[in-house]
Parts: C-alpha cells; sequence; structure tokens
C-alpha cells in the first residue's frame, strides 16, 4: 500500500477533536478582548492623567512623548506578564505579503549579574529588524541593512497563546532608514487621514460639525481545509500554495450542495477553536458558512475602523493556519489552490461613518433627496472611472490571475453597481427627469404562518467589482492571500481625489452665489453624465459585458502585468503622490516589489511543475507503461490473445503522454534556465514568464493530468481532486 493510500485510510478514521476552552464559565461578551491591551484595560490600569493625556494624543493625533511612553510601556509590560508573556514582538506588514516579527525577552541584565523584567517607552515605540532581507524595491541594498518599526498607537496590542510561553504583540509600521515606507500600512494610514480630511470638507458644506470621518471596513475572508496527511503528499501546495497537477474530479461544485451546507463536524470543531482565540484577540468574527467549491469556507467580520480591520485580518488569517494544522487540517488562502472548482477571495465591504456614527453611504428612504449621499456616491462612481488602475492594483498578486473574471470573481475591468432604485435616481438626474423611483416593498409569500418579508430597495450583484450593497460598496476583487490593506489605501486615494475635486467645484459654485443644493445639483449632473460608462447592473461574466466595456472604453487588465505597469503611467504617479500617500521613490519601488514577487511566483511553480512532472509522475506512468507492454507481449506470447486491442490503446495513449510530457517538461526546463541570466525585476522579464514559462506549465500540467486518468490507481501517489476535496 502505497502513502497515499494509508493518507486514505488514517483521514477516513478521523473524528471532531475536542476544542479545550479554558473559560466555559464565561460568555462571548466577558471573553471578548481579553487579550488585548484595550481602552477598558488602559483605563483599568493606566493612572488617570496618563489615560487621559493617551486618549486625547489619539484622538488628536498627536505624537507620544517619551514620559508618557515610560509609563505606557511599563504598564503594557506589567499587564502583558500578569497574563503569561515572557516576550514581546513589534509586528508588521512587511512587502513579502505576510506579517513579520522579531521577539525580544522582558529580560534586562544589570551590572551586577542580576536581571529584571524591563520594558521601556524607547522599547515600545520602536525596533530595528534588518531591513535588507526584506523586499525594498531598490530602495535598500544588500549592505544597508538597518530599518525601524515604529509603534502604531491606534491599533492596540494584543498577547498571543501559544503552549510554550506567550507573547506580547505590538502593531507597528516599518521605515527604512532613510525613511520610505517598506510596508503597507504606512500608505494606508495616510490615505485614511486624508479620506477624513477631505469628506469633512463635503459635511462641512452640508452644516456638519463632525471633527473625523472614520473609514469602515468589512471584511469577508475564503478559505480551504485540507486532511494535513494529504497536503504533506503534495510537493506542488507545500512548495507554491495550489496545485499545478491534478485531473477534473467526477463531482465537483456541480450540485452546488456544499454551498451553505450542514458544515462537517470535523471543520465545525476547527472554526469554533479558532473563533475562541479570536474573540479573546478582540477580532469580531460574526459569519462563517460553506462556500461554494467543496471543502471551501468563508468567515466574515462586523465593521471596523480600516486599519484595525487590517489588522484584524492578518490575525484572522495566522489563526485559521495555526488552529487548523492542530485540527489535523492544512488552511489554504491562495486564491485558486484547485482548478475547476471556485477559488477565493476576499470581499472588503467599504464606508465611511461620521464621528457621530452616521454612515456616510446610507442612502435613507429617499435616497433622490438625499443630495450629501448623491455627492458622496458621485465622488465613488467618479474615482473608479477615473482612476480603475488604481483599484486594479489593489488586487494584484500571482494568484489573482487564476480567477479574476471565472465564475468565483469579478472580472478585471472595473465598474459600478448600483442597482434598480439608485439607477433610476442617477437617470433622472443625468436626464433632467422627475420619474417615480421604486420604494422598498414586502414580500408576501402567500403562506399564512410566515410574516411578509421586507424587501430590499436594491438587489446584489456576485459579478461586480465594486457594487452598492445598501449602505456600502463591496469591492469584490481582492485575493484570499493578500492584505486588505492594499486594496483600502488604493481605493481610498481614487476616492479622496474625487471628493476633492468635487468639494472644490462646489465651493466654487457656492462662492458664486449658489446654495450648496443648487451647487450640488449642478456638480452631481455633470459627473454622473460625464462617468455614466462606468456603471453596469447586468452580468459581469457575459461575453456582450466585455464587448460592452470595450464600447465604453473601459480599460481591462487581464492579468498581473499588464496591471503593475501602469504603475508608471503619470496620472496614477500624480495621484499617490497629490496626498504623499506614495512618494516618487516609494511608487516605483512597489512596482518593482510587485514584479520580484510575481517573478520569483512563476519561477518556483515552474521548478515545481518539473520537480512533481519528473519525481512523482513520470516514475509511476512509466512503471504502469512498462507493465502494459509486458501484459501484451505476454499475452500475445502465450496465444491468450493474438491481438489485445484495448490494452494496446491504453498503452499507445499512456505512451504518447508520457512523451509529450518529457518534451514540455525538457523545453520547460530549458527556458527557466535561460531565464536564470536574467536578474531585473521588470515588465520584460515578468511578460516572458507570463507568455512562454505559464504555458509551458500548463502543457506539463495537461499530459500529467491525462496520466492519472489512465495510470493504475493503486500506483499513484499523488492524492487526487476526489480524496482532497471530499474525504474529511
Amino acid at each position: 500500500m502505497n502513502f497515499r493510500k494509508r493518507a486514505f485510510m488514517t483521514i477516513s478514521k478521523r473524528e471532531a477533536l475536542d476544542v479545550v476552552k479554558d473559560c466555559k464559565d464565561k460568555n462571548i461578551v466577558d471573553k471578548y478582548g481579553i487579550n488585548v491591551f484595550n481602552e477598558k484595560v488602559m483605563r483599568e490600569r493606566l493612572p488617570k492623567y496618563a489615560f487621559n493625556k493617551l486618549q486625547k494624543m489619539l484622538k488628536n493625533g498627536e505624537p507620544l512623548d517619551l514620559s508618557l511612553a515610560d509609563i505606557v510601556a511599563n504598564t503594557i509590560k506589567d499587564w502583558a506578564v500578569s497574563h503569561g508573556a515572557t516576550h514581546y514582538t513589534h509586528w508588521f506588514q512587511s512587502m513579502t505579503g505576510a506579517t513579520a516579527e522579531k521577539h525580544d525577552s522582558f529580560t534586562s541584565l544589570l551590572p551586577d549579574g542580576q536581571v529584571i523584567s524591563e520594558f521601556s517607552g524607547k522599547m515600545l515605540i520602536k525596533g530595528e529588524p534588518d531591513a535588507s532581507s526584506f523586499p525594498s524595491g531598490g530602495i535598500r541594498s544588500t549592505f544597508e541593512a538597518r530599518g525601524y518599526t515604529a509603534w502604531d498607537p491606534t491599533s492596540p496590542v494584543f498577547i498571543t497563546e501559544n503552549k510554550n510561553g506567550n507573547i506580547l504583540y505590538i502593531p507597528t509600521v516599518f521605515i527604512s532608514y532613510t525613511g520610505e515606507c517598506l510596508d503597507r500600512k504606512i500608505p494606508l494610514l495616510k490615505s485614511v487621514a486624508v479620506l477624513s480630511e477631505q469628506a469633512l470638507r463635503i459635511l462641512k458644506l452640508f452644516g456638519s460639525k463632525s471633527k473625523e470621518v472614520i473609514n469602515t471596513i468589512g471584511a469577508e475572508q475564503e478559505y480551504f481545509l485540507i486532511d494535513r496527511e494529504f497536503y504533506l503528499l503534495r510537493p506542488d501546495l507545500y512548495a507554491t500554495g495550489r496545485t499545478l497537477y491534478g485531473a477534473k474530479p467526477p463531482k465537483g461544485q456541480e450540485l452546488d450542495d456544499h454551498y451553505f451546507g450542514a458544515i462537517p463536524s470535523r471543520v465545525l470543531a476547527f472554526m469554533e477553536d479558532a473563533e475562541e482565540r479570536l474573540i479573546k484577540l478582540g477580532v469580531p468574527a460574526k459569519t462563517r458558512h460553506n462556500e461554494v467549491a467543496p471543502m471551501q469556507f468563508e468567515l466574515a467580520s462586523i465593521y471596523e475602523q480600516a486599519n484595525i480591520a487590517s489588522d484584524h485580518n492578518l490575525i484572522i488569517m495566522n489563526v485559521l493556519k495555526d488552529t487548523a494544522k492542530d485540527h489535523n487540517f492544512e488552511c489554504l488562502l491562495h486564491e485558486k489552490p484547485f482548478a475547476y472548482v471556485n477559488g477565493s477571495g476576499k470581499h472588503n465591504n467599504w464606508s465611511m461613518a461620521d464621528d457621530e456614527g452616521n454612515n456616510l453611504l446610507e442612502p435613507g428612504n429617499t435616497p433622490e433627496k438625499n443630495i450629501q449621499f448623491l455627492v458622496f456616491l458621485t465622488s465613488i462612481i467618479r474615482a473608479l472611472h477615473k482612476y480603475p488602475e488604481a483599484f486594479r492594483l489593489g488586487t494584484v498578486c500571482p494568484g489573482n490571475d487564476h480567477r479574476l473574471g471565472a465564475n468565483e470573481a469579478p472580472p478585471a475591468i472595473m465598474s459600478v453597481f448600483l442597482g434598480s432604485q439608485l439607477m433610476q435616481v442617477v437617470d433622472n438626474i443625468v436626464n433632467d427627469s422627475n420619474s417615480s423611483i421604486d420604494k422598498s416593498s414586502d414580500l408576501d409569500l402567500g403562506v399564512i404562518t410566515i410574516p411578509k418579508l421586507p424587501k430590499d430597495a436594491t438587489d446584489r450583484n456576485r459579478t461586480s467589482p465594486m457594487a452598492f450593497t445598501g449602505n456600502k460598496f463591496e469591492f469584490r476583487a481582492q485575493g484570499a492571500s493578500q492584505s486588505i490593506a492594499q486594496a483600502i489605501f488604493v481605493m481610498n486615494a481614487a476616492i479622496v481625489a474625487s471628493i476633492d475635486d468635487i468639494a472644490t467645484d462646489i465651493e466654487s459654485y457656492i462662492a458664486k452665489g449658489n446654495d450648496v443644493t443648487t451647487a450640488s445639483k449642478k456638480i452631481l449632473k455633470k459627473y454622473l453624465t460625464e462617468h455614466y460608462a462606468v456603471i453596469y447592473n447586468g452580468d459581469n461574466y457575459s461575453t456582450e459585458w466585455y464587448n460592452e466595456a470595450t464600447k465604453r472604453g473601459l480599460p481591462n487588465y487581464p492579468n498581473v502585468v499588464d496591471s503593475i505597469r501602469t504603475m508608471q503611467d503619470k496620472h496614477i504617479i500624480e495621484l499617490f503622490s497629490r496626498y504623499n500617500i506614495l512618494t516618487a521613490s516609494e511608487l516605483p519601488a512597489r512596482q518593482e516589489i510587485l514584479y520580484e514577487k510575481y517573478i520569483k511566483t512563476i519561477s518556483i511553480e515552474a521548478r515545481s511543475t518539473s520537480r512533481i512532472g519528473r519525481n512523482n509522475i513520470l516514475p509511476v506512468a512509466i512503471d504502469y507503461h512498462t507493465r502494459l507492454s509486458a501484459n501484451i507481449i505476454s499475452a500475445i506470447q502465450s496465444g491468450i490473445s493474438t491481438e489485445p486491442i484495448g490494452q494496446k490503446n491504453i498503452a499507445e495513449k499512456v505512451g504518447k503522454y508520457i512523451n509529450q510530457l518529457c518534451k514540455a517538461l525538457d523545453t520547460l526546463d530549458e527556458s527557466m534556465d535561460k531565464l536564470q541570466s536574467i536578474a531585473e525585476y521588470d515588465f520584460e522579464t515578468a511578460k516572458i514568464l507570463r507568455d512562454k514559462i505559464v504555458p509551458l506549465m500548463n502543457e506539463c500540467r495537461a499530459n500529467g493530468d491525462a496520466l492519472e486518468l489512465l495510470v493504475d490507481d493503486n500506483l499513484w501517489t499523488l492524492p487526487t481532486y476526489q480524496e482532497m476535496l471530499w474525504i474529511n
């Protein structure tokens, strides 16, 4: 029995693990955030004057002075130690796409050789990881190692529980020795600040006294689970995150029987365990369910401030990965770990609220009369039409090329879905019409015992990249493995520029003697007419839409390589530099980093394709072909059959695919060897990989998958799709 068959037998006997809960005597409200140094803990532990000073500093965006930092740091240390923490780390989002951390002990050595537990304000505020070992896009040379992490006090510190000691995590930003940002959080924080600044201009015109506008995000995270024994038998999965070979199974998602189905018991135990950990970390996990593909699931969070939502989504990703291992699963966050079934995305529900909690994208019962709402709505429509490249840049990662435009994700063509009600409002403005607007109503199901259901004013459109869903926009094009910070700050940059321009135009009309309503209506008509082409309420998957989008002049960047190239477009450079979200040196650096990631990712996939083809598939296929040939010869020599046609046909097919796979692998290896001499991370190198290497990988896969369907199942060593997706 081979390893695959043994894994099959082991996995078939697995049962759901008992989830150990150390807070059984507490409800969710009591557990929530118990491992977070939040405002409640600050109030209890900090001296009153220090707490008030810190809150004032946070509210006004003022820097933290060192004397206060020492008090805060010592209080955090005492709290962390009381929770079993032995080390602390400055936790940051490097440009690798993952989170990074370096652990330091609270222990300090005294001159007399004794040790004490110490954590100063300087330790809290600043750290120093090695910046040369992280992607910098040429900002730093290999020999220039110094970089800095700086505490982000807007995001609370927290403690992770580990079997061998707890760790204090301090959310930070990451910058180079010369001051350039080397993470995704600094641009996010900048974009949130300027969004507030520009949105307040609009609110002020309408008489609001708000002092802050908060960017709110509700993130939905999709992921796959497979048994860890299967995972460890798939070199492609643990090397690249996706299957590079795998024939289509007899049953995939055709019956739609997994979507919203009963959650398997092993998976439910995993979910409960993960949610327990998230609750204690103050992460507001709300919704869990089966997704469309078999063994695909989703976890959604409650809306939060954008920078905190970004940190929390990264925590979710880490917790899912760690918890899965404890339950003998592997959590796959790749956008397309399996062909033939849906891939995984990340849906960002984007909105704005003032400091009194009013959602600025709430249309109300009469959206046609809600001029302030229409101004913000128009700003977003204009942003997507004027800067589609920016929105697309929020979705660029190699894995997303496998899902954008397929049945599980919107296409790369950026468009806005408004729904029927808002579409009528927009049409009335553009056409100077007073046509009646459809209002929400009740659904009468015709069953007396079931109450009438309130019907929303508009439907949802899962095929649209940017869909209005009642009081927010759902940006559906981001990949599951990405940091949501990337999508948020590029979206914010475009929306900020649009709000800025519209606010300036309204102010100009008011200066000429118009009231705010009259001025706004003139601007609404102007911009909605100008940017009407980006609005589409139909099926974005359809061929008709691709043709229609071309007629409307909407750009299409169907792959990562083409999208990254737009970062050198003049209007994109001007967009990010206009509000100092990315500087003149940081933008080209990020372009190089994105090219580097694509080039290295495809190179790893190509080498893995070759290794698996030669070491896992060809030996098995050749062995089977040899057996078939021996059987044919034996049958003829023994006189059992003078013409074993069936066996000959099978042998010929196996031999054909072996030869084709060998040829494709040779060509792939030769092509990769030629690329070894190219050191540039640029468009031309990425283009070679996209246009030559990826098709060769696909050719290798096609022949390998054909062999999987022909070779004796008892000989095949790689776990199949049928097994990985359905045996849990």
